[in-house]
């Protein structure tokens, strides 16, 4: 009887135990088992050493939150700003220490900052009527933007991180909050009063694929009236909405600046690509075109340092950098078909076919909007493949080696060697 006695206890402990775990968002974290946190903290690159040396250490006195970000530009620009600093409205330049982690699209993560110390991650920031989130919070970029989905590898990394650091501060999952939830901004021109979102950072982020919890049900500085809602970033968090806006980063009648790039939208590194090709910053709008004239289709570009004038001097055939990724000139098409990449090694991939984008090296080569390769050979010339247009400066020729040049580049047709690949505007 005893042993019938102990056996059903054990079993209603079972039953309540897994009830528990489906009901109670805060046994989340039990979904990853010890092994796998440890093999996930051994896999973490050590970063710290390329920390900004002028960057002063403080600790932390306490931990309330984790705060998720996206980090807006690629891989190696993310890990140099938030090591070495980023540029200010004011033209001066942070001594880094932006973030405690960066997690890259393929799911490697770095270990920027000792998770001790304070980073300078949450900027002009509140939460429950505590300000500068910064020093009581740990910081975690994902590498991407905020209006295209996060990377399931991504989720995978985080998910394990978050549990690690929730264990090691004794955090729930309502402390798991991102930089859109927790920033605010002064009065603007979008907000006559203080308001919150002063940033559009990670709105993108499904806690369910994380393994994490739901937030609050509502945001607590809004219900005590210390800040007016973002009727978008509202609906998103507390509404129901679709985690990232229709439009992505493009204006449409709906899609604003404002809902694209929150307090960055007039930053002299926010660009704006109109549909004409006329490229413009932010701090030029207001006096050359105006914000309600700015037209439909027009491609928005964060974190742009330094780097309007690189995207307009490179016509048709684009080049990667550290400062230019694939997204700064194709926006929303860079993974289309049409969109065509010439690596440095001379392999030709489409955008379709790429997947760790993080991994794409500097000085690729990109063309925009393009069908083919159509393979030139005895039979088959330049007229053939293009028509009156084989010497239009819009018809990209690929010699070898490894060179990429218009139509209305070549001086002789007829000395164009066999196997020249030819690639005609899609429309």
């Amino acid at each position: 009887m005893k042993i019938y006695r102990s056996l059903s206890r054990k079993f209603i402990i079972v039953v309540y135990f897994l009830i528990a775990c489906l009901l109670n968002p805060l046994f989340s974290s039990i979904a990853y088992t010890q092994a796998k946190e440890n093999n996930f903290q051994r896999s973490i690159v050590d970063f710290r050493s390329r920390l900004n040396p002028n960057f002063k250490k403080v600790k932390r006195n306490k931990t309330k939150y984790i705060i998720v970000h996206t980090s807006e530009i690629g891989l190696s620009a993310t890990l140099r700003v938030v090591s070495k600093g980023k540029h200010l409205h004011s033209g001066q330049r942070t001594d880094g220490g932006h973030t405690h982690y960066v997690i890259a699209r393929n799911g490697r993560t770095y270990r920027i900052l000792d998770k001790d110390y304070e980073a300078d991650h949450a900027g002009l920031s509140m939460w429950d009527g505590e300000t500068d989130i910064s020093k009581i919070s740990i910081g975690i970029e994902l590498v991407g933007y905020h209006y295209t989905p996060i990377t399931e590898d991504q989720y995978r990394a985080v998910g394990i991180l978050i549990d690690i650091l929730q264990g090691v501060y004794d955090l729930d999952d309502e402390a798991v909050l991102t930089h859109s939830q927790v920033a605010y901004g002064r009065p603007n021109r979008w907000h006559r009063k203080n308001h919150r979102g002063r940033k559009r950072c990670a709105k993108n982020f499904i806690r369910v694929k994380a393994e994490i919890g739901p937030t609050r049900t509502y945001d607590p500085d809004v219900l005590a009236r210390r800040l007016v809602a973002d009727s978008q970033l509202s609906e998103i968090f507390y509404g129901g909405r679709e985690f990232y806006a229709d439009g992505g980063n493009i204006i449409t009648g709906s899609n604003t600046a404002w809902s694209i790039a929150g307090e960055d939208f007039d930053s002299e590194t926010t660009v704006y690509k109109f549909p004409n090709g006329h490229i413009y910053t932010g701090d030029q709008i207001s006096d050359r075109i105006g914000w309600n004239r700015i037209p439909s289709k027009t491609i928005v570009q964060l974190n742009q340092e330094n780097s309007s004038d690189l995207i307009k001097s490179q016509g048709l055939i684009k080049t990667i950098s550290d400062e230019l990724t694939a997204w700064s000139f194709a926006g929303k098409e860079y993974n289309h078909e049409t969109t065509i990449y010439f690596l440095p090694s001379g392999q030709i991939k489409f955008g379709s076919t790429i997947s760790d984008w993080d991994d794409l090296p500097a000085r690729t080569r990109l063309i925009i909007g393009y069908r083919g390769p159509y393979r030139l050979h005895k039979n088959r010339t330049a007229y053939r493949i293009a028509g009156l247009k084989y010497k239009d400066q819009k018809t990209i020729y690929y010699l070898a080696p490894k060179k990429l040049v218009g139509g209305n580049e070549i001086k002789d047709f007829n000395r164009l060697p066999a196997g020249t690949l030819i690639f005609l505007p899609s429309t």
